[in-house]
């Protein structure tokens, strides 16, 4: 029976759409029709279908005889933060809805949330699992309100939770910047290299996605994904130079005065060009943060999954895919 799978063209997306297609499983990528789709080409399983989570119509025809759903779609940044809303709360609960009508019978639906749902750690101890979530962004909140859509679906719909903490590897871009500083060896630093951070590799994060399509697990159920390696800042900088055999010769603290001018500068040049960007004042919120840490014991447990690559190995594994596709 068909997998339907959202934000497949997306960079955790096409990872777990690789995965299904070793596996042999029918897989349907809801992409949108501007959606650029080059990670899924030569994908044998992989069928595209054009959809949108705010059309409704769309995701009737896809979920339509389906036997699992991972929900991967979302959005990172947005050009206000009501596209975060309208994208990760209402387009889940659309999903949710054409489940309902046209999949009364699916096995699991999982839903990709994050860490950022559950907000930052104040002492660096892993935050846990059943804390009051204690989002500080509007990404985290849009999150939390898909989190609740699927809490309110999940007495008629399997649902399992995947909150993964920041997700790195080939194809991504966010932590790009951070490759090219250390190239440049030039490194503003927005938090103390002190502070705690869990990390997930993106092939390891989308294999517990997968897992959790089969692991028979109370509905509802939410599980951290991470590497099982706490790092510091200052270590995960380190992993980074040791990847590209550079140091940064000059680290400078960005103070949170120069922080808001740089996010407002760059909030005036998304709103004049018209684009999603991810330095945004709300987002300092996050990068201010002392530590964001979670464990992944109980979904190793639960899902009968292991993260098999560390930050270490993950970043060498990056900057060589980086350099390999030109992007460095």
């Amino acid at each position: 029976m068909p997998i339907l799978l959202t934000g497949a063209s997306g960079f955790l997306g096409s990872h777990i759409a690789a995965q299904l297609d070793r596996q042999g499983a029918d897989v349907r990528a809801l992409v949108r029709p501007t959606s650029h789709t080059r990670f899924l080409q030569g994908l044998e399983h992989v069928t595209l279908l054009s959809g949108a989570l705010d059309h409704p119509d769309s995701l009737l025809a896809a979920t339509e005889g389906v036997d699992g759903i991972i929900h991967a779609a979302g959005l990172v940044k947005a050009r206000v933060p009501g596209d975060f809303y309208r994208t990760n709360e209402q387009g889940t609960a659309n999903l949710l809805d054409a489940v309902k009508q046209n999949a009364p019978d699916i096995k699991r639906f999982v839903l990709v949330s994050s860490l950022a749902v559950m907000g930052p750690s104040e002492d660096g101890r892993p935050v846990m699992a059943d804390a009051p979530p204690n989002p500080v962004t509007h990404y985290g909140r849009s999150k939390l309100g898909a989190e609740q859509a699927a809490a309110a679906a999940a007495p008629g719909v399997p649902i399992t939770i995947i909150r993964p903490p920041m997700i790195y590897g080939p194809r991504d871009r966010e932590l790009l910047p951070f490759f090219k500083s250390v190239q440049l060896g030039l490194l503003p630093l927005t938090g103390s290299p002190s502070s705690r951070l869990s990390a997930i590799y993106a092939a390891d994060c989308a294999a517990a996605c997968v897992k959790a399509l089969e692991a028979r697990v109370p509905s509802g159920s939410a599980y951290f994904v991470e590497d099982g390696h706490l790092e510091t800042l200052g270590g995960l900088i380190t992993h980074i130079e040791n990847a590209l055999g550079r140091r940064a010769w000059l680290r400078v603290r960005v103070p949170r005065f120069l922080m808001y001018g740089a996010a407002l500068g760059s909030e005036i040049y998304g709103r004049v060009r018209g684009r999603a960007v991810m330095l945004t004042r709300d987002k300092l919120n996050e990068l201010m943060a002392p530590h964001w840490v979670c464990d992944s014991a109980e979904a190793q447990a639960a899902l009968d999954w292991k993260p098999r690559v560390s930050f270490e190995e993950g970043t060498r594994i990056t900057g060589a895919w980086y350099r390999r596709e030109g992007w460095l």
